[in-house]
Formats: structure tokens, sequence, C-alpha cells
């Protein structure tokens, strides 16, 4: 009896928890800026490096590259075939 209250307490534990978050890192851009403070946070929408270390200027946070950007590959062109 004692093992079975201890593992629904176990299990209430783990669902009290919450919802796993998702993803932070937007996959469209490939530098995010990472705000650090009581309220930390990433904001992944920069196109460069320069551009998100020129809006960080003041603030507490730093830029990272993101390590989930899909990155487009070029696409090749079909071969046509002769007759």
């Amino acid at each position: 009896m004692r093992s079975t209250c201890l593992m629904l307490a176990a299990v209430g534990a783990v669902l009290a928890d919450g919802a796993a978050h998702a993803q932070t890192y937007d996959p469209n851009y490939p530098v995010c800026m990472q705000i650090y403070g009581p309220v930390g946070y990433l904001d992944c929408r920069y196109g460069t490096l320069d551009q998100c270390k020129f809006l960080a200027v003041g603030r507490s946070a730093s830029c990272v590259v993101n390590p989930y950007f899909a990155h487009k590959k070029p696409v090749a062109p079909r071969e046509t075939r002769r007759r």
C-alpha cells in the first residue's frame, strides 16, 4: 500500500510539473540573441551576427549562431535526357 502511494505521488509530481517547453530556436534564422535577466529568453530573428551585435549594444545579451538553422541547400539542375 505504501509503495503504491509513493508511486502515485511520484507520477502526480511529474504530471504537475507542466508541459515541456518547445524548441526555443527558430530554424528560419541563422543567428539568435540570448537575453539575460530575471526572464531570459532567445530571440531568433537575425540574419547576421553583425546585425544581432548591433542591436545587442547596451543590453544584457549575447549573440549566438543558431544550431537549428535550416540551411537551404541549392537545388541541382535537372538533367535533360536526349533521345
